[in-house]
């Protein structure tokens, strides 16, 4: 599976979408701008943490954007 898909699949198991994906996305995005390897991973340890109850959507999305 490609990790846009699995991001995708796993984001909607966990009911994040739209809006908030594409902001979790910008930040890891923001955060390794020359390592999408990294980003997908930041991606996806965010949401599994999410799913965990670790952390809220809301903690990690009021992060800023780095840039």
């Amino acid at each position: 599976m490609r990790p846009v898909i699995a991001r995708r699949v796993i984001a909607r198991r966990v009911g994040i979408q739209g809006d908030k994906l594409e902001r979790l996305v910008a930040l890891a995005r923001g955060e390794f701008p020359h390592d999408e390897t990294k980003a997908e991973l930041h991606i996806l340890r965010a949401i599994l943490a999410v799913e965990r109850g670790n952390a809220s959507l809301e903690e990690i999305l009021r992060q800023e954007v780095p840039g």
